[in-house]
């Protein structure tokens, strides 16, 4: 049977210099005090770079005719925005660093999938906890409430749901608005320095005509660059730190709006959510399944019981592959994450992780409990308080959608909310066999083959749907044929 990838020790990858990435390996997006990538890291994340920049020159070449509807220019200018790096302190990261298209708008670098897990920051050493999730689908997500029904919380974007929706009514608005001032991401120190930055780039004139003169026209304070160029996150003591009036202040708050609107626009076109798989076109009639696929969409829907959780749609529903609630799967925990080691103040004085390697990852239930997160881009509702400890672990159930996108046959996907597993195979060996393998020992080399490690929490694990589904080989590799159908960009044939 194929088995999961055997994790690399910590130790090791810090040892081969993968881990503290710089995002390039040179040139205006390298920083002063940049720990080395293997050469392979930094060859990849300049061509990943340089695609960024190929498709903003490219964008920014139709604001000079925009589109005539409004809601066009509206998906341009979210374009434009998620492939703008000078919205990060550094101005070095653009949204797209972490979701570009040929993976199905998520992390784009084989290697960091392979080693890391997860990406780098503006800050080049600072890495974040998670692994990127996908732009694509998520503004379809619905803003996140209870179902007293079910007793769970549905809903939200980011892994822990904390882009709830609630205030702009669209969970990927909210979404848009954390990296900006995350300090793992962007980096920025407020809010009001990505609309400073977006002031002065070329899109200015097509977003006053979208959204109105009023959105930049701001008393911006003499030492804002310097402010806007200081990594966040912002002392307690000056929370603020771009200094307005307070007319100013609901200024910079409403265009910060508008902005992350625009960017919920854009992953709500055809563009990024095309519904245009394999798996679309054969509901169509357009196209027909192979055997070995249709036996595995048979076995999502029937033994492997994949679809309890990554819905395929029902009575008026769309098939999303997802029901937007959160789950535990006991997923072991990601030595590979640079995360851990980040319990040290760096050459700014944050430490990320005061916790060190003791870091659990509770998930939603941090979020529902008002705990400390690296971003907040949504307001937690009070009275969730009281779910908090049943979501303790649990993180939000994916869409499986483009959950196989990938720009050649060997680029390596992370899979998981910390990335801990490779390969679609590996994850889908894991839901089959998580109970009936046993523990790993330390350093066990049948890892992924003959054992698997300890979940990183047991609190509110699943246990009822998966970890002894009792597939074969051939049930597991027809599974894996079946979510390879459900990548965009398929053209029938004939």
């Amino acid at each position: 049977m194929r088995a999961a990838r055997a994790l690399v020790p910590i130790a090791a990858i810090l040892a081969a210099g993968v881990v503290y990435a710089a995002c390039s390996a040179g040139g205006p997006s390298a920083q002063k005090g940049d720990a080395s990538l293997s050469p392979a890291a930094q060859r990849e994340i300049a061509q990943v770079e340089a695609e960024i920049d190929r498709i903003e020159a490219s964008t920014l070449q139709r604001v000079a005719a925009p589109p005539d509807n409004q809601v066009q220019q509206v998906e341009l200018l979210g374009k434009l925005l998620l492939y703008d790096k000078q919205l990060s302190v550094n101005r070095n990261e653009a949204c797209t660093l972490c979701h570009m298209p040929e993976t199905g708008f998520t992390g784009p670098v084989s290697e960091l999938n392979r080693t890391t897990g997860s990406y780098p920051g503006s800050v080049r050493t600072r890495f974040s906890n998670r692994k990127p999730q996908t732009h694509s689908y998520a503004p379809l997500a619905p803003v996140l409430h209870f179902n007293r029904a079910q007793g769970d919380m549905v809903g939200g974007n980011f892994w822990d749901m904390r882009a709830t929706g609630r205030r702009l009514g669209n969970p990927a608005a909210e979404q848009a608005q954390g990296p900006p001032t995350n300090p793992v991401e962007m980096g920025l120190p407020d809010s009001a320095c990505a609309v400073y930055r977006a002031s002065q780039r070329p899109y200015r004139g097509m977003f006053e005509t979208v959204w109105g003169k009023q959105a930049f026209a701001i008393a911006w304070p003499r030492n804002v660059d310097q402010v806007c160029n200081t990594p966040g996150p912002p002392t307690a003591a000056d929370p603020l730190p771009v200094h307005l009036s307070p007319l100013d202040r609901g200024r910079a708050a409403a265009t910060f709006d508008q902005m992350a609107q625009s960017i919920a626009g854009y992953e709500a076109s055809a563009e990024v959510t095309p519904f245009s798989s394999k798996y679309d076109a054969v509901q169509g009639g357009k196209a027909k399944f192979t055997a070995q696929e249709q036996a595995g969409y048979a076995l999502f829907r029937g033994k492997a019981r994949c679809n309890e959780c990554h819905r395929d749609g029902g009575p008026g529903e769309e098939p999303m592959f997802t029901d937007f609630t959160a789950s535990n799967i006991g997923t072991p925990a990601n030595p590979r994450l640079p995360y851990y080691a980040e319990n040290r103040p760096d050459a700014q004085g944050y430490a990320a992780n005061p916790a060190g390697r003791s870091y659990v990852d509770g998930g939603v239930g941090v979020f529902l409990a008002g705990g400390a997160v690296l971003s907040r881009p949504s307001a937690v509702d009070a009275r969730w308080a009281g779910q908090a400890a049943g979501n303790m672990g649990r993180v939000r159930v994916p869409t499986l959608r483009n959950v196989d996108k990938r720009p050649y046959p060997a680029f390596v996907k992370a899979y998981g909310h910390n990335g801990y597993f490779t390969s679609l195979k590996a994850i889908v060996h894991y839901y089959n066999t998580r109970d009936a393998l046993p523990r790993c020992k330390a350093n066990d080399p049948g890892e992924g083959k003959t054992c698997w490690p300890a979940p990183e929490t047991t609190q509110n694990m699943n246990t009822s749907k998966m970890g002894r589904l009792g597939l074969t080989d051939a049930e597991e590799d027809a599974i894996v044929a079946f979510m390879k159908t459900l990548s965009d960009g398929f053209t029938p044939v004939g």
